[in-house]
């Protein structure tokens, strides 16, 4: 057993993560429909007027609008049909005073119109109209390149496509969009105690539920996790599968990280790269290891489930978003009571797992190996490492999952 000699804070520890993340470079051209959260790898200009021609914004009568001045209630102007325009359609004919066409919303106004009336404000008899209200040039109208004017940019390097954006790129003709490629994310199992799902359970074994649960997290986080198959402890069989996967972008192993004799991450991480902090006071999670090898990140959570989970939650999540150039997510936050008094281990950062009911937190943290500590949860209360205890009936700030 090699016990820490020295543990950094949590804040420390956060700080050296993501200064150590560099936001990759790589681009990929994804489709309109594959394009939805992804971040935008150069500026959009628009190529084209949209819309590309004057439209009737109201289902109506196209007219020139001084044909419609002095219409009033008992005053009605009265013009000439001589044609319907539906969307579509190229109108053939062009207007002159006295006459109007009828048109629908979204239809080109025809040469001659200048403006649209409103059907509500009329009344048809047989090939003429009453106009019942008068109308101003342009009035329930679009003019071309009223929405996007052809040689403006539209979207810029850096913006995350969401859908009306990608209604915005659609509209412009475009099929295609170049966005940054996704952070590779290698997950890696180690351990003898661990079994793959599908397997038998030996005597001393869990089945390996942490590269499953960090999958997810990398998964919802913007990254393309691969899910390796299980490690021993030996620092060979680490050491090859760390070099087996140093094309990805970051490289996570749960298991393996903390100070006991099969613990033997951090030697493989010293052998080949730096180790940038081993340790950090926060409960659960204490064991995480932060390194680089070959300019790739490398991080090691506990094979504890509840401690992986947490340290996959506060550690890699903000990694892999940074890596992704995604801003940092929001944390959503509900004050609440504690349901009980909650003693603090003094000197850790502790991230106390609580489920809502009523107002009240219950802490449900059971032991750093209890996955159940996680699953029953709604989110965590954040207790400083120099607090000693919280009081039942305190108010706190609960971070939801």
């Amino acid at each position: 057993m090699r016990p820490f000699k020295y543990l950094i804070s949590f804040d420390e520890a956060f700080s050296i993560a993501l200064n150590a993340v560099k936001p990759i470079e790589r681009t990929e051209t994804v489709s309109m429909e594959n394009s939805n959260n992804r971040v935008l790898a150069q500026e959009v200009v628009a190529k084209i007027d949209v819309p590309s021609y004057d439209r009737a914004a109201m289902d109506g009568y196209s007219v020139i609008a001084s044909d419609t001045f002095g219409a009033g209630q008992f005053s009605a102007k009265k013009l000439n049909i001589i044609g319907e325009i539906h969307a579509g359609e190229v109108p053939e004919n062009s207007m002159s005073s006295g006459e109007c066409m009828q048109i629908a919303t979204g239809a080109m106004i025809p040469k001659g119109a200048d403006a649209v009336v409103m059907i509500e404000d009329t009344e048809r008899e047989g090939d003429s109209v009453n106009i019942f209200k008068p109308v101003y040039p342009k009035a329930n109208s679009s003019d071309r390149g009223s929405d996007i004017l052809k040689g403006t940019a539209i979207l810029t390097e850096g913006e995350i496509v969401n859908p009306s954006k990608v209604g915005v790129l659609a509209s412009l003709g475009l099929k295609e969009v170049e966005v940054y490629a996704r952070p590779k994310v290698a997950i890696i199992p180690t351990g003898d105690e661990v079994a793959e799902i599908g397997n038998e359970l030996r005597k001393g074994q869990v089945y390996n539920s942490n590269s499953y649960t960090l999958t997810c997290v990398a998964s919802e986080n913007g990254a393309e996790p691969k899910r390796m198959g299980i490690v021993e402890d030996t620092p060979e069989a680490i050491e090859t599968a760390i070099e087996g996967v140093l094309s990805s972008d970051l490289i996570v192993l749960s298991g393996g990280s903390s100070v006991g004799e099969r613990d033997v991450l951090v030697d493989v991480v010293k052998k080949l790269g730096r180790v940038l902090f081993h340790g950090v006071q926060v409960k659960p999670g204490k064991p995480i290891l932060m390194g680089e090898i070959d300019g790739k990140l490398i991080l090691g959570t506990p094979g504890y489930p509840t401690a992986c989970l947490i340290d996959g939650y506060v550690f890699m999540a903000p990694i892999i978003r940074k890596l992704a150039r995604l801003p940092e997510k929001e944390k959503k936050k509900v004050s609440a009571t504690l349901s009980r008094r909650v003693v603090s281990t003094l000197g850790r950062h502790q991230l106390l797992t609580v489920k809502l009911e009523n107002g009240e937190a219950h802490p449900v943290f059971k032991e750093s190996g209890a996955i159940t500590s996680m699953a029953e949860a709604d989110g965590y209360v954040e207790l400083a490492a120099n607090l000693d205890l919280a009081e039942k009936g305190e108010e706190v700030e609960v971070i939801l999952f």
